[in-house]
């Protein structure tokens, strides 16, 4: 990184945050959000609005997100973006300095809220030269620290970044999902009504597997015409099949895919053996293809942004897509009962897949956007179709 610095190197007057890499790199900054230390992987997101939403998504748990748009916290944040109450990233690296919120919606101070949810924040890095580091070298782990007076144990902290284990093999899917089960009331939002409360007319019932999910896939199920009840990830099959189901819907979440699939994939195969409809989403989606025989690898670097096409193979339709992923499906491991359906366009990395003979299909990218766009819409109301 250009602005980085080796271990012994001395520190910048006036630095109260630093981020220090695994390998020994030092990058020096300005903190802000809460003060202390957290260890997670490095990963950059190339989205140019929705901070909140993703600094909340529980995906992000165990990452630091270097944000690639320099001007993150201007329009503040408020309650009605928050995507779920459990815990998210650890922290972010921004390029300027936060600045006073400036949007008619924003309820409070981006580094404010950030304290008070315990994530801190590192301002003043050169996001780029960051950014062409993971792209190189991969997503390294790393120590982000901020304190007041500037004081931090650099020795100690390598020893936290070299000593982490990483994301593979990790099931972080567990510590994000909800406890309880819950029927969803949310739906869709509107500006100066916040979000609506669900109608009680007939609708195909559909049980949403919690492995860390965004709020807004409940809210597009609902919208799409779902009534659905979310379960906590690790629900037994016999507890899903017991609330009777029209579908099942697998969550997005953070972690490797085959740690949380330990338990998950049979529950899965159980759904699929009894032909029950399936549609899942990033972790759901590589979870899925895992119960179907395929298997997940960890990416280089990721997919994490706003702006990711994705081609629809049935006709060649591109969609413009939001992502959140450090693991995909090996499209080179699908079996043959399994179609693959989507491909990135970026790198050619599988994005989508059906299983022959089943209504059970899945996406590695985020149709319920939040931040992003809203071109694969459509998927919730072709799940929910199959239902009615």
């Amino acid at each position: 990184m250009a602005d980085a610095a080796s271990l012994h190197a001395p520190q910048p007057a006036g630095a109260t945050g630093v981020l220090v890499l695994a390998d020994g790199h030092v990058a020096w900054g300005k903190g802000f959000g809460a003060e202390g230390a957290a260890v997670g992987e490095v990963c950059f997101n190339t989205a140019i609005t929705g901070y909140e939403e993703i600094m909340t998504d529980p995906s992000y748990a165990g990452q630091v997100v270097t944000f690639t748009f320099p001007h993150i916290g201007n329009v503040g944040v408020n309650e009605e973006d928050v995507e779920s109450a459990v815990e998210g990233a650890v922290g972010c690296v921004v390029r300027e300095d936060v600045t006073a919120p400036s949007n008619f919606r924003a309820t409070g101070k981006f580094e404010d809220w950030l304290a008070a949810k315990g994530k801190i924040g590192l301002a003043g890095l050169d996001t780029r030269a960051l950014t062409r580091r993971i792209r190189l070298s991969g997503a390294p782990n790393a120590v982000i620290a901020h304190s007041k007076d500037g004081k931090f144990n650099l020795p100690e902290l390598l020893r936290r970044a070299q000593e982490w284990p990483g994301l593979e093999g990790m099931d972080l899917a567990r510590v994000v999902s909800r406890n309880a089960s819950q029927e969803w009331e949310g739906g869709t939002w509107a500006l100066g009504k916040g979000y609506a409360r669900s109608p009680h007319s007939p609708r195909p019932h559909v049980v949403a597997m919690d492995f860390g999910a965004k709020d807004n896939i409940f809210r597009s199920l609902d919208h799409a015409g779902a009534h659905v009840t979310v379960v906590p990830g690790g629900t037994a099959l016999e507890d899903v099949l017991a609330l009777k189901p029209a579908g099942v819907f697998l969550s997005n979440g953070p972690g490797d895919p085959a740690a949380t699939g330990q338990y998950a994939v049979p529950v899965i195969q159980g759904l699929l053996d009894r032909d029950i409809p399936v549609f899942g989403i990033c972790l759901g989606h590589q979870m899925l293809a895992l119960a179907a025989g395929a298997r997940t690898v960890k990416m280089h670097q990721g997919h994490r942004g706003a702006n990711h096409p994705v081609k629809r193979l049935e006709d060649g339709v591109v969609e413009i897509t939001s992502m959140n992923h450090g693991f995909a499906v090996d499209n080179s491991s699908l079996p043959d009962n399994v179609v693959e359906t989507h491909v990135s366009l970026f790198d050619g990395s599988n994005c989508g897949i059906a299983i022959k003979g089943k209504k059970a299909f899945g996406v590695q990218y985020h149709p319920e956007a939040s931040p992003g766009p809203m071109d694969s819409f459509y998927l919730f109301e072709r799940f929910v179709g199959m239902l009615k």
